[in-house]
C-alpha cells in the first residue's frame, strides 16, 4: 500500500524550500532596488505556507520509499513545481490566467524553453530573475537537488534518483548518494560561474549574463529579449553560449570524469560522445551548404548560424540566432530531426538521446542479419559492451510509448483547429524540451495565441519528456494503485 502521508511529508519539504527560493528573489530584488518584488513576495509565502503544513502535519516515512511511492513522489513534485512555481507569474499582469502561468513555470521547470510572452522585456526583473532560474534548478533536476539538500537519503533517496533519472546510468560516483549529487552540483555552479564571467567579459550586463547562463546550462532557452541571443548580435557571445551548451548536454558523469578526476582520454573515447559529436558535425555541415545554396547564401554567415541553431536545438537549449522557418525545407527537417535525438543520457538536454538513438540503429542492423541469416545468433554491442535483451526491449518500449504519446497529443493539437506543421512541431518541442518548433510556434512565434487545452497538453507532454515517459505514464495506470 502507499504511503499517502510519507510522500506528503517530503512533498511539503520540497514546496517549503521553493517557497524560500521565491522569497530570496524578494530579498534580492530589494536590495537592488528592484520593481516586482510583490509578486514574489506573493508567489513565495503561497507555496511555502502549504509546503511547511504538508511537511509537519504529515509523519516522516518510518523506512525507505518504496518503487511506487518514489514514482508518485517524482511525479507530484514536478506537478507541483510547475503549479506553485508559475504563481509568481500568476500574480504578475502579463499572465492573465493560470494555465499561462503553469504553461511558463512547466516550460521553465522541466528546460523545454516554450513560453506565452509576446514580448519578455515586460517582466520586472525578479520576476524575469525567477523565470530563468527554474531552468537552473530544473535542469541538474529537482529531485538531485533534494537529495543533497535536504534529508531524504535513509528515506529513499537511490529509489528517487532512478525514478526521475530513468535514461542515466545508476552508477554513483561516490560510495553514498548525496555525496553524488553534491559532487554533480559542485560541477554545476562551478561551469555557472565560469560562464557568467565569460558573458560578462564579452560585453553581457551581469543580469544578462547571469540569465542566460541558468538557461544555457540547464538547456532551457529562456531569454531576457524577445529576440533570443540574436538581440546581442555578438559572434563572441554565441561562440561562448555554444561551448557550454555542448558542454551541458553531456553526460553528467562524463562531466566528472573530465573535471574531477582528469580523465579526459577516456572520455573521449565514450561510445555515445562520439555519436554525439558526429551527429552534430554532421547537422552543421548539411545546414551550412543548404544556406550557402540557398540565394544570397554567403560562407561566414551560413556557417555561424549552423553551428549555433544545431548546438542549441540538438541540446534541446532552444535559443535563436535565426529564423529558421525562412530556411529551406532541408535544413528543417534536419532541425526537426535533432529534437528528437537530443543529448547524451544523463544530461540536462531532453530528446531521446544520442545513446538510444544509436542502440536503435545497432537493434535495426541486427534484423537485417538475422533476416539473411536466420540460423544466426547475433548480439547487440554498444561502445564494445554486449547490451542484454532487457535493455533492449526496454528501448523499443519507450520509443513505442513516446510514439503514442506524440500521435496522441498531435491528435488532439490537430482537433483543437491548428495546421499540421504547428501541431507536430509543437508537440516535438514540448515532449522533448527544446522550446521553439516550425509554423504558429515557430523561433519568432510564441505559445500565447494556443487554446487553453492545447497549453495543458502541451505541459503534459513537458513533464512526461523530463521525465522520460514511463515515470508518469504508469502513475496514471490502474495497476500501479493496486494493493
Amino acid at each position: 500500500m502507499i504511503r499517502v502521508r510519507a510522500v506528503a511529508h517530503i512533498l511539503g519539504q520540497f514546496l517549503a524550500v521553493l517557497g524560500v527560493l521565491m522569497l530570496g528573489h524578494v530579498v534580492l530584488g530589494a536590495a537592488a532596488g528592484w520593481n516586482g518584488t510583490r509578486e514574489m513576495l506573493l508567489g513565495g509565502l503561497a507555496t511555502a505556507l502549504p509546503g511547511v503544513a504538508l511537511w509537519r502535519l504529515n509523519p516522516a516515512p518510518a523506512r525507505p520509499l518504496a518503487q511506487r511511492e518514489a514514482l508518485l513522489l517524482v511525479c507530484t513534485v514536478w506537478v507541483a513545481l510547475a503549479a506553485f512555481g508559475g504563481l509568481p507569474f500568476y500574480f504578475s499582469p502579463h499572465f492573465p490566467t493560470f494555465v499561462d502561468a503553469f504553461f511558463e513555470a512547466a516550460s521553465g521547470f522541466t528546460t523545454t524553453g516554450a513560453t506565452v510572452l509576446s514580448e519578455v522585456e515586460v517582466l520586472a526583473p525578479p520576476v524575469q530573475l525567477w523565470r530563468h532560474f527554474t531552468h537552473w534548478i530544473g535542469g541538474m533536476g529537482i529531485v538531485l537537488l533534494g537529495i543533497a539538500i535536504l534529508p531524504l537519503v535513509g528515506h529513499g533517496g537511490l529509489q528517487l534518483y532512478r525514478a526521475e533519472f530513468s535514461g542515466a546510468r545508476s552508477e554513483k560516483l561516490k560510495p553514498r548518494l548525496a555525496e553524488t549529487a553534491v559532487a554533480l552540483w559542485r560541477i554545476y555552479a562551478a561551469l555557472t560561474v565560469l560562464e557568467v564571467a565569460a558573458l560578462m567579459i564579452a560585453g553581457l550586463s551581469a543580469f544578462d549574463a547571469v540569465c542566460h547562463t541558468f538557461s544555457t546550462l540547464g538547456t532551457g532557452g529562456f531569454s531576457t529579449r524577445t529576440a533570443s541571443v540574436a538581440a546581442f548580435d555578438s559572434a563572441l557571445v554565441e561562440g561562448i553560449i555554444v561551448v557550454f551548451m555542448l558542454i551541458s548536454g553531456m553526460s553528467f558523469i562524463l562531466h566528472y570524469r573530465v573535471f574531477v578526476e582528469g580523465r579526459i582520454r577516456g572520455a573521449l573515447a565514450d561510445v555515445e560522445l562520439r555519436g554525439y559529436a558526429a551527429v552534430a558535425a554532421a547537422a552543421t555541415i548539411v545546414i551550412a551548404v543548404t544556406l550557402l545554396r540557398a540565394p544570397g547564401g554567403a560562407p561566414g554567415p551560413a556557417f555561424r548560424a549552423a553551428v549555433f541553431q544545431v548546438s542549441s536545438i540538438m541540446t534541446t537549449t532552444g535559443f535563436v540566432t535565426a529564423d529558421f522557418e525562412l530556411w529551406p525545407p532541408l535544413a528543417q527537417v534536419v532541425l526537426l530531426t535533432l529534437m528528437f535525438i537530443g543529448g547524451c543520457t544523463g544530461s540536462t538536454a531532453g530528446g531521446l538521446k544520442v545513446s538510444r538513438v544509436l542502440l536503435l540503429a545497432k537493434v535495426v542492423h541486427r534484423e537485417f542479419k538475422r533476416m539473411v541469416e536466420r540460423r544466426g545468433v547475433f548480439t547487440v554491442r554498444l561502445g564494445g559492451q554486449v547490451v542484454g535483451e532487457d535493455a533492449v526491449q526496454s528501448l523499443l518500449s519507450l520509443v513505442h510509448l513516446a510514439l503514442v504519446i506524440n500521435f496522441a497529443a498531435v491528435l488532439a493539437l490537430a482537433a483543437m483547429g491548428l495546421d499540421l506543421v504547428t501541431a507536430i512541431s509543437a508537440v516535438a518541442a514540448s515532449m522533448f524540451n527544446v522550446g521553439p518548433g516550425l509554423g504558429a510556434v515557430g523561433p519568432t512565434d510564441h505559445y500565447a495565441h494556443l487554446p487553453a487545452v492545447a497549453k495543458w497538453v502541451l505541459s503534459f507532454c513537458m513533464i512526461a519528456g523530463r521525465l522520460e515517459f514511463y515515470t508518469l505514464i504508469v502513475v496514471l495506470t490502474p495497476a500501479f494503485w493496486r494493493r
